[in-house]
Protein backbone atom coordinates (compact mmCIF):
# COMPACT_ATOMS: atom_id res chain seq x y z
CA UNK A 1 0.00 0.00 0.00
CA UNK A 2 1.51 3.27 -0.81
CA UNK A 3 -0.04 5.32 1.66
CA UNK A 4 1.52 8.72 2.55
CA UNK A 5 0.15 9.41 6.45
CA UNK A 6 1.90 12.12 9.29
CA UNK A 7 1.98 12.40 12.82
CA UNK A 8 1.84 15.31 15.30
CA UNK A 9 2.39 15.66 19.23
CA UNK A 10 2.91 18.26 21.58
CA UNK A 11 4.84 18.85 25.07
CA UNK A 12 5.76 20.83 27.16
CA UNK A 13 3.85 23.81 29.32
CA UNK A 14 0.58 24.47 28.20
CA UNK A 15 -1.16 27.08 26.78
CA UNK A 16 -4.51 28.64 25.27
CA UNK A 17 -3.51 28.62 21.62
CA UNK A 18 -1.29 25.17 21.20
CA UNK A 19 -4.56 23.28 20.51
CA UNK A 20 -5.01 26.15 17.79
CA UNK A 21 -2.24 24.91 16.18
CA UNK A 22 -2.87 21.51 16.38
CA UNK A 23 -6.40 22.27 14.63
CA UNK A 24 -4.33 23.94 12.18
CA UNK A 25 -1.73 20.83 11.25
CA UNK A 26 -5.04 18.40 11.11
CA UNK A 27 -6.93 21.44 8.91
CA UNK A 28 -3.73 21.88 6.56
CA UNK A 29 -3.19 17.85 6.22
CA UNK A 30 -6.65 17.87 5.17
CA UNK A 31 -6.72 20.45 2.78
CA UNK A 32 -3.35 19.02 1.34
CA UNK A 33 -3.38 15.58 -1.24
CA UNK A 34 -0.06 14.72 -0.06
CA UNK A 35 -1.48 12.37 2.84
CA UNK A 36 -3.85 10.43 4.44
CA UNK A 37 -3.94 10.12 8.31
CA UNK A 38 -3.13 12.62 10.42
CA UNK A 39 -2.12 10.50 13.84
CA UNK A 40 -1.81 11.98 17.22
CA UNK A 41 0.95 10.83 19.73
CA UNK A 42 -0.63 10.83 23.45
CA UNK A 43 1.88 12.91 25.99
CA UNK A 44 4.28 13.93 23.36
CA UNK A 45 7.27 11.98 22.19
CA UNK A 46 6.57 9.20 24.94
CA UNK A 47 2.97 8.55 22.92
CA UNK A 48 5.73 7.38 20.17
CA UNK A 49 7.41 5.09 22.35
CA UNK A 50 4.41 3.86 24.25
CA UNK A 51 2.50 3.14 20.63
CA UNK A 52 -0.82 5.43 22.16
CA UNK A 53 -2.21 7.55 19.35
CA UNK A 54 -5.48 8.87 17.86
CA UNK A 55 -6.59 9.23 14.50
CA UNK A 56 -7.71 13.05 14.21
CA UNK A 57 -8.41 13.01 10.57
CA UNK A 58 -11.27 10.48 12.32
CA UNK A 59 -11.54 12.11 14.95
CA UNK A 60 -12.18 15.51 13.06
CA UNK A 61 -14.36 13.82 9.98
CA UNK A 62 -17.19 12.44 12.13
CA UNK A 63 -17.25 15.56 14.19
CA UNK A 64 -18.34 18.28 11.93
CA UNK A 65 -17.21 21.17 14.64
CA UNK A 66 -14.21 19.35 15.85
CA UNK A 67 -11.73 21.91 14.46
CA UNK A 68 -13.50 25.14 15.78
CA UNK A 69 -13.92 23.61 19.21
CA UNK A 70 -10.56 22.77 19.08
CA UNK A 71 -9.11 26.00 18.57
CA UNK A 72 -10.47 27.64 21.25
CA UNK A 73 -9.91 24.22 24.12
CA UNK A 74 -7.50 25.17 26.37
CA UNK A 75 -4.15 23.25 27.26
CA UNK A 76 -3.49 20.34 25.13
CA UNK A 77 -5.85 18.07 24.02
CA UNK A 78 -3.11 15.17 23.05
CA UNK A 79 -1.42 15.76 26.28
CA UNK A 80 2.44 16.85 27.61
CA UNK A 81 5.45 15.21 28.27
CA UNK A 82 8.66 17.07 29.58
CA UNK A 83 10.82 13.85 28.31
CA UNK A 84 14.41 14.58 27.08
CA UNK A 85 15.77 12.02 24.29
CA UNK A 86 19.65 10.73 25.30
CA UNK A 87 22.17 11.58 22.39
CA UNK A 88 21.89 9.30 19.58
CA UNK A 89 25.91 8.61 19.88
CA UNK A 90 25.28 7.73 23.66
CA UNK A 91 21.86 5.61 23.00
CA UNK A 92 20.23 5.07 19.79
CA UNK A 93 17.66 2.62 21.27
CA UNK A 94 14.86 5.23 21.20
CA UNK A 95 15.64 7.01 18.29
CA UNK A 96 15.57 3.36 16.52
CA UNK A 97 12.15 2.49 17.64
CA UNK A 98 10.11 6.07 17.37
CA UNK A 99 11.68 5.40 13.60
CA UNK A 100 10.59 1.38 13.41
CA UNK A 101 7.27 2.97 14.64
CA UNK A 102 7.12 6.04 11.73
CA UNK A 103 7.90 3.05 9.60
CA UNK A 104 4.93 1.22 10.60
CA UNK A 105 2.40 3.52 10.48
CA UNK A 106 3.66 5.07 6.94
CA UNK A 107 4.84 8.19 8.69
CA UNK A 108 6.45 10.36 5.78
CA UNK A 109 6.32 14.09 8.46
CA UNK A 110 6.36 15.06 11.85
CA UNK A 111 4.67 17.86 13.61
CA UNK A 112 5.86 18.58 17.15
CA UNK A 113 4.28 21.75 18.57
CA UNK A 114 6.49 22.81 21.75
CA UNK A 115 8.62 25.36 23.38
CA UNK A 116 12.42 25.31 23.90
CA UNK A 117 12.63 22.05 24.96
CA UNK A 118 10.43 20.37 22.28
CA UNK A 119 12.89 22.21 19.89
CA UNK A 120 15.53 20.30 21.72
CA UNK A 121 14.02 17.30 20.64
CA UNK A 122 13.27 18.37 16.52
CA UNK A 123 16.78 18.68 16.45
CA UNK A 124 17.65 15.49 17.92
CA UNK A 125 15.06 13.52 15.88
CA UNK A 126 16.37 15.86 12.58
CA UNK A 127 19.88 14.45 13.23
CA UNK A 128 19.45 11.17 13.46
CA UNK A 129 17.00 10.72 10.52
CA UNK A 130 19.90 12.46 8.31
CA UNK A 131 22.14 10.08 10.04
CA UNK A 132 20.05 7.00 8.64
CA UNK A 133 18.91 8.89 5.66
CA UNK A 134 15.35 9.42 6.49
CA UNK A 135 13.21 11.24 4.23
CA UNK A 136 10.86 12.19 6.98
CA UNK A 137 10.45 15.25 7.13
CA UNK A 138 10.60 17.05 10.87
CA UNK A 139 8.89 20.50 11.54
CA UNK A 140 9.14 22.27 14.73
CA UNK A 141 5.92 24.31 15.64
CA UNK A 142 6.30 27.16 18.29
CA UNK A 143 4.22 27.60 21.31
CA UNK A 144 5.45 29.43 25.08
CA UNK A 145 4.12 31.65 26.79
CA UNK A 146 6.94 32.92 27.69
CA UNK A 147 7.48 34.17 24.23
CA UNK A 148 11.46 33.36 24.18
CA UNK A 149 12.39 31.31 21.32
CA UNK A 150 14.53 32.62 18.87
CA UNK A 151 14.48 33.63 15.50
CA UNK A 152 10.45 33.85 15.41
CA UNK A 153 9.24 37.41 16.51
CA UNK A 154 6.47 36.22 18.95
CA UNK A 155 5.26 32.52 19.78
CA UNK A 156 1.54 31.41 20.06
CA UNK A 157 0.74 31.26 23.49
CA UNK A 158 2.08 34.19 24.47
CA UNK A 159 -0.39 37.07 23.19
CA UNK A 160 -3.61 35.36 25.15
CA UNK A 161 -1.01 35.09 28.51
CA UNK A 162 -0.14 38.44 27.79
CA UNK A 163 -4.11 39.51 27.44
CA UNK A 164 -4.51 37.63 31.00
CA UNK A 165 -2.07 39.25 32.62
CA UNK A 166 -2.60 42.88 31.25
CA UNK A 167 -6.55 42.08 32.40
CA UNK A 168 -5.51 40.53 35.95
CA UNK A 169 -3.06 43.61 36.67
CA UNK A 170 -6.06 46.30 35.71
CA UNK A 171 -8.46 44.44 37.93
CA UNK A 172 -6.03 44.02 41.23
CA UNK A 173 -5.80 47.52 40.38
CA UNK A 174 -9.01 48.35 40.96
CA UNK A 175 -9.42 45.79 43.50
CA UNK A 176 -6.72 47.46 45.70
CA UNK A 177 -7.70 51.75 44.70
CA UNK A 178 -10.68 51.04 46.80
CA UNK A 179 -9.14 51.49 50.18
CA UNK A 180 -7.38 54.73 50.90
CA UNK A 181 -4.42 52.95 53.25
CA UNK A 182 -0.84 52.89 52.64
CA UNK A 183 -0.07 49.17 50.93
CA UNK A 184 2.14 47.10 48.67
CA UNK A 185 0.75 44.44 45.68
CA UNK A 186 2.79 41.83 44.65
CA UNK A 187 2.19 40.10 41.70
CA UNK A 188 4.69 37.10 40.63
CA UNK A 189 4.56 36.51 36.94
CA UNK A 190 6.08 33.38 34.91
CA UNK A 191 9.28 33.72 33.77
CA UNK A 192 12.54 31.99 34.52
CA UNK A 193 15.02 33.51 32.15
CA UNK A 194 13.07 35.98 30.23
CA UNK A 195 10.59 38.99 31.11
CA UNK A 196 8.07 39.19 27.81
CA UNK A 197 4.71 38.10 29.91
CA UNK A 198 5.57 40.30 33.00
CA UNK A 199 6.52 43.11 30.56
CA UNK A 200 3.08 42.74 29.14
CA UNK A 201 1.58 43.75 32.94
CA UNK A 202 2.61 47.30 31.64
CA UNK A 203 -0.47 47.26 28.73
CA UNK A 204 -3.08 47.58 31.79
CA UNK A 205 -1.71 51.11 32.00
CA UNK A 206 -4.91 52.86 30.56
CA UNK A 207 -6.11 56.90 31.43
CA UNK A 208 -6.59 56.98 34.74
CA UNK A 209 -4.50 53.06 35.81
CA UNK A 210 -0.47 53.98 36.06
CA UNK A 211 -0.29 50.12 37.76
CA UNK A 212 1.73 48.47 37.52
CA UNK A 213 4.24 51.11 39.17
CA UNK A 214 6.96 49.06 39.39
CA UNK A 215 8.33 46.22 36.96
CA UNK A 216 11.30 43.85 37.57
CA UNK A 217 12.41 41.27 34.57
CA UNK A 218 15.15 38.51 34.82
CA UNK A 219 17.19 40.66 31.69
CA UNK A 220 18.41 43.14 34.53
CA UNK A 221 19.84 42.63 37.68
CA UNK A 222 17.52 42.57 40.99
CA UNK A 223 19.02 44.43 43.67
CA UNK A 224 17.43 44.11 47.05
CA UNK A 225 17.87 47.90 48.54
CA UNK A 226 17.27 49.57 45.14
CA UNK A 227 13.97 47.50 45.23
CA UNK A 228 12.82 49.04 48.84
CA UNK A 229 13.95 52.63 47.70
CA UNK A 230 11.77 51.96 44.48
CA UNK A 231 8.69 51.00 46.89
CA UNK A 232 9.31 53.69 49.50
CA UNK A 233 9.67 56.89 46.63
CA UNK A 234 6.09 55.28 45.16
CA UNK A 235 4.44 55.21 48.60
CA UNK A 236 5.28 58.74 48.81
CA UNK A 237 3.02 59.72 46.06
CA UNK A 238 0.29 57.41 46.19
CA UNK A 239 -1.34 54.99 48.16
CA UNK A 240 -1.51 51.89 46.62
CA UNK A 241 2.05 50.54 45.16
CA UNK A 242 1.50 47.41 42.29
CA UNK A 243 4.62 45.76 41.26
CA UNK A 244 4.61 42.92 38.88
CA UNK A 245 7.53 40.97 39.12
CA UNK A 246 9.48 37.79 37.16
CA UNK A 247 9.55 34.45 38.64
CA UNK A 248 12.91 34.78 37.53
CA UNK A 249 14.73 37.47 38.61
CA UNK A 250 18.07 37.31 40.00
CA UNK A 251 20.89 39.13 41.79
CA UNK A 252 24.44 40.42 40.76
CA UNK A 253 25.45 36.95 40.70
CA UNK A 254 23.07 34.97 39.15
CA UNK A 255 21.53 33.71 41.70
CA UNK A 256 17.60 33.25 41.80
CA UNK A 257 15.97 34.96 44.28
CA UNK A 258 14.04 31.79 45.37
CA UNK A 259 15.37 29.07 43.52
CA UNK A 260 15.28 26.17 45.40
CA UNK A 261 18.74 24.36 44.80
CA UNK A 262 17.84 20.68 44.60
CA UNK A 263 14.77 21.06 42.85
CA UNK A 264 15.48 21.04 38.95
CA UNK A 265 13.64 19.25 35.84
CA UNK A 266 14.34 16.39 33.41
CA UNK A 267 16.12 19.17 31.38
CA UNK A 268 18.01 20.59 34.64
CA UNK A 269 15.78 24.13 34.90
CA UNK A 270 15.69 25.16 38.49
CA UNK A 271 12.05 25.30 39.18
CA UNK A 272 11.10 28.92 40.65
CA UNK A 273 8.46 29.75 42.97
CA UNK A 274 8.24 32.35 45.40
CA UNK A 275 9.91 35.52 44.43
CA UNK A 276 6.85 37.51 44.98
CA UNK A 277 6.31 35.84 48.65
CA UNK A 278 10.13 37.03 49.36
CA UNK A 279 9.41 40.74 47.92
CA UNK A 280 6.13 40.50 50.19
CA UNK A 281 8.52 39.42 53.09
CA UNK A 282 11.23 42.41 52.40
CA UNK A 283 8.86 45.01 52.01
CA UNK A 284 6.38 43.65 55.65
CA UNK A 285 9.86 43.73 57.01
CA UNK A 286 11.87 46.71 56.07
CA UNK A 287 8.68 49.22 55.29
CA UNK A 288 6.11 48.02 57.91
CA UNK A 289 2.84 48.50 55.75
CA UNK A 290 0.02 46.85 54.29
CA UNK A 291 1.25 43.89 51.60
CA UNK A 292 0.53 41.10 50.20
CA UNK A 293 1.72 38.88 47.01
CA UNK A 294 -0.17 36.98 44.12
CA UNK A 295 1.44 34.28 42.48
CA UNK A 296 -0.87 34.20 39.32
CA UNK A 297 0.70 30.98 38.68
CA UNK A 298 -0.87 28.43 36.00
CA UNK A 299 -4.16 30.54 36.12
CA UNK A 300 -1.86 32.58 33.49
CA UNK A 301 -1.53 29.60 30.71
CA UNK A 302 -4.97 28.06 30.12
CA UNK A 303 -7.70 31.34 30.19
CA UNK A 304 -9.55 30.64 27.12
CA UNK A 305 -12.47 32.74 27.95
CA UNK A 306 -9.82 35.76 27.59
CA UNK A 307 -7.84 34.65 24.51
CA UNK A 308 -6.50 36.70 22.18
CA UNK A 309 -7.99 36.45 18.63
CA UNK A 310 -4.88 37.52 17.03
CA UNK A 311 -2.89 34.88 19.16
CA UNK A 312 -5.51 32.16 18.07
CA UNK A 313 -5.52 33.25 14.11
CA UNK A 314 -2.37 33.41 14.26
CA UNK A 315 -1.34 30.11 15.93
CA UNK A 316 -3.55 28.17 13.56
CA UNK A 317 -1.93 29.47 10.15
CA UNK A 318 1.02 28.25 11.83
CA UNK A 319 0.00 24.46 12.16
CA UNK A 320 -1.40 25.01 8.46
CA UNK A 321 2.42 26.29 7.49
CA UNK A 322 4.22 23.71 8.61
CA UNK A 323 2.11 21.28 6.64
CA UNK A 324 2.86 23.04 3.60
CA UNK A 325 6.53 22.85 4.40
CA UNK A 326 6.85 19.42 4.78
CA UNK A 327 4.92 19.22 1.41
CA UNK A 328 7.43 21.34 -0.12
CA UNK A 329 10.36 18.85 0.97
CA UNK A 330 11.20 21.22 4.22
CA UNK A 331 12.81 19.33 6.75
CA UNK A 332 15.23 19.85 10.05
CA UNK A 333 13.44 23.70 10.88
CA UNK A 334 10.47 25.23 12.88
CA UNK A 335 7.57 27.79 11.62
CA UNK A 336 8.66 31.23 11.99
CA UNK A 337 6.93 34.78 11.82
CA UNK A 338 8.19 37.56 10.72
CA UNK A 339 6.33 41.28 11.68
CA UNK A 340 6.09 43.16 8.34
CA UNK A 341 4.19 45.98 9.88
CA UNK A 342 2.93 47.46 13.46
CA UNK A 343 0.54 49.88 11.20
CA UNK A 344 -1.07 48.32 10.34
CA UNK A 345 -0.32 45.05 12.33
CA UNK A 346 0.89 42.41 9.33
CA UNK A 347 2.97 39.00 9.88
CA UNK A 348 4.44 36.91 7.20
CA UNK A 349 5.08 32.88 7.97
CA UNK A 350 8.19 30.97 6.83
CA UNK A 351 10.76 29.03 8.73
CA UNK A 352 14.24 28.59 10.12
CA UNK A 353 16.35 25.56 10.52
CA UNK A 354 15.88 24.49 13.82
CA UNK A 355 19.89 24.37 14.48
CA UNK A 356 19.63 27.97 14.93
CA UNK A 357 16.85 27.84 17.44
CA UNK A 358 16.89 24.80 19.94
CA UNK A 359 18.47 25.35 23.29
CA UNK A 360 19.02 29.14 22.65
CA UNK A 361 16.51 31.79 24.25
CA UNK A 362 15.40 35.32 22.99
CA UNK A 363 15.34 37.91 25.87
CA UNK A 364 13.78 41.29 26.00
CA UNK A 365 16.51 43.69 24.49
CA UNK A 366 18.11 46.23 27.24
CA UNK A 367 17.19 48.76 25.50
CA UNK A 368 12.93 48.36 25.49
CA UNK A 369 13.92 48.33 29.72
CA UNK A 370 14.28 51.51 31.81
CA UNK A 371 18.33 52.79 32.79
CA UNK A 372 17.23 51.83 36.21
CA UNK A 373 15.71 48.64 35.52
CA UNK A 374 12.07 49.00 37.08
CA UNK A 375 10.00 49.46 34.40
CA UNK A 376 9.76 49.06 30.32
CA UNK A 377 9.84 51.78 27.51
CA UNK A 378 7.04 52.63 24.88
CA UNK A 379 9.35 50.20 22.85
CA UNK A 380 8.12 47.22 24.44
CA UNK A 381 4.61 48.28 24.61
CA UNK A 382 4.45 49.01 21.05
CA UNK A 383 5.75 45.15 20.11
CA UNK A 384 3.84 43.90 22.54
CA UNK A 385 0.48 45.88 22.04
CA UNK A 386 -0.99 44.09 18.81
CA UNK A 387 -0.52 40.75 19.92
CA UNK A 388 -3.22 40.95 22.54
CA UNK A 389 -5.94 42.24 20.20
CA UNK A 390 -9.28 40.94 19.24
CA UNK A 391 -11.93 38.19 21.60
CA UNK A 392 -12.32 34.98 21.06
CA UNK A 393 -16.16 33.39 20.76
CA UNK A 394 -16.23 30.51 23.10
CA UNK A 395 -19.18 27.92 22.95
CA UNK A 396 -20.76 27.41 26.75
CA UNK A 397 -22.71 24.36 27.99
CA UNK A 398 -24.53 25.26 31.41
CA UNK A 399 -23.15 28.29 32.09
CA UNK A 400 -19.77 26.64 31.20
CA UNK A 401 -17.29 26.72 28.49
CA UNK A 402 -17.60 23.82 26.42
CA UNK A 403 -14.39 22.33 25.57
CA UNK A 404 -13.04 19.47 23.36
CA UNK A 405 -13.56 16.38 25.22
CA UNK A 406 -10.04 14.82 26.71
CA UNK A 407 -10.87 11.70 28.49
CA UNK A 408 -8.24 10.16 26.45
CA UNK A 409 -5.51 11.74 28.91
CA UNK A 410 -7.32 10.29 32.18
CA UNK A 411 -4.53 8.01 34.04
CA UNK A 412 -7.07 6.20 36.20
Amino acid sequence: MNQSNCMVAQSGGPTVAINASLAGVIQGVMDSDQYNICYGAVNGVLGILNENYLNLTGIVSEDAGAIDRLKTTPAMYLGSCRHKLPNYKDDDSPYVFIFNQFAKLHIKAFFYIGGNDSMDTVLKLSDYAKKINSDIRIIGVPKTIDNDLCVTDHTPGFGSAAKYIATSLLEIAHDTFIYAVKSVTIVEIMGRDAGWLTAASALARNEYNTAPHLIYLPETVFDKEQFLNDVRNMLKHRNNVIVAVSEGIHDADGNYITASKSAVDTFGHQQLSGAGKALEFMVKENIGVKVRSVEVNVLQRCASHLASLTDIEEAFAQGQKAVSLASSGVTASMVTITRTSNHPYTVEYGYSEICDIANEAKSIPVEWINEKGNDVKPELIEYLSPLIQGEVSVSYNNGIPSYMNVSHLSHS
